[in-house]
């Protein structure tokens, strides 16, 4: 795949994917028992089409162990919260996942082991955590393949991290450095987490600080530097801040107290090394070969099974 011979390391995340999967593909497409598979097709010819264009030559598909962890919860008590089918009091909460989709994760992870591709998750954390730990201590190029813009907090052109964005589809992807996150955003990625702290994200239950915008965030982090800064401005009579964001930031002292933990993602957690996992892509055995062509007859799998193992050849 890398026609280089370099290493690249790409980080799914994986949830985001097979989401975008199931609704971007009818739900018509099903095996025999009619249980859906429009997910599975879909994530394996995401991974055949963005390793392959991408010259990855190690995956590791990024697992939510806790799509909404406890701690963070316990910080901000909104967090996702309107995306909870049940509170699971001290354990996992349940996520609102159609029963088309949770009736194929299943498969999804029995055809991802067969493949070879490494999948890694680490209780009580999401797949962010997983995705900002291995591009925090990897020595080669990462590719961050995302629809969250949580994760543009960790493209680094320096350290060669860079998020390939699907919101728009994967017929649109879009490749964010830092010259594009600064133009998006007018802010650097370094800054990122703070600027969603302040501007807040209603897709995560973020409520933000109340009267600061995208425009006003950005401001401010250009004159600040950080959200230690803003508010080390703020604490100073002569820091040069209006008294109107002052008045802002003291209404949202509590929140800003708790948010950054939130926001930030975590890049120190304990995780296999990417031999240890397995993420090295290369040809599927014999036996994982005949066991994949057998499920893609029986699933309905179409021609996704041959485009992921023929891609996966041309790891030799």
């Amino acid at each position: 795949m890398s026609g280089s011979g370099m290493p690249r390391l790409m980080l799914l995340d994986t949830a985001s994917l097979y989401f975008r999967a199931f609704y971007g593909i009818p739900d018509s497409i099903r095996r025999s028992d009619g249980t859906p598979v429009n997910a599975v097709r879909g994530l394996m010819d995401m991974i055949t089409r963005l390793t392959t264009d991408y010259e990855a030559t190690h995956v590791v598909a990024c697992w939510d162990n806790n799509w909404r962890p406890n701690w963070r919860v316990e910080l901000i008590p909104s967090y996702k919260s309107h995306r909870v089918a049940e509170i699971v009091p001290g354990g996992a909460d349940v996520e609102i996942v159609p029963d088309p989709l949770e009736a194929q994760i299943p498969m999804i992870l029995r055809v991802l082991n067969l493949a070879g591709i490494a999948v890694v998750g680490v209780d009580d954390h999401e797949a962010d955590d997983v995705i900002g730990t291995y591009a925090s201590h990897t020595d080669f190029p990462v590719d961050v393949v995302t629809g969250d813009r949580d994760l543009f907090q960790l493209v680094d052109d320096e350290r060669q991290i860079r998020v390939i964005y699907t919101a728009r589809g994967m017929k649109n992807l879009e490749v964010l450095t830092d010259v594009v996150v600064v133009g998006k955003y007018r802010v650097l990625p370094q800054q990122y987490a703070d600027f969603a702290t302040l501007r807040g994200d209603a897709s995560d239950g973020l409520p933000g600080v109340a009267g600061i915008g995208e425009k006003t965030a950005a401001s401010l982090l250009a004159e600040h530097g950080s959200l230690d800064g803003l508010l080390a401005a703020a604490a100073d009579p002569d820091g040069g801040l209006s008294a109107s964001v002052r008045a802002k930031l003291a209404a949202a002292a509590d929140y800003l107290k708790v948010a950054p933990a939130v926001v930030k993602v975590v890049r120190d957690l304990t995780v296999p090394t990417l031999e240890e996992a397995g993420a090295e892509l290369r040809p599927v055995t014999v036996e994982a070969r005949a066991e994949l062509e057998q499920l893609a007859t029986e699933w309905n799998l179409g021609g996704s099974v041959k485009r992921l193992l023929d891609a996966l050849e041309m790891t030799r």
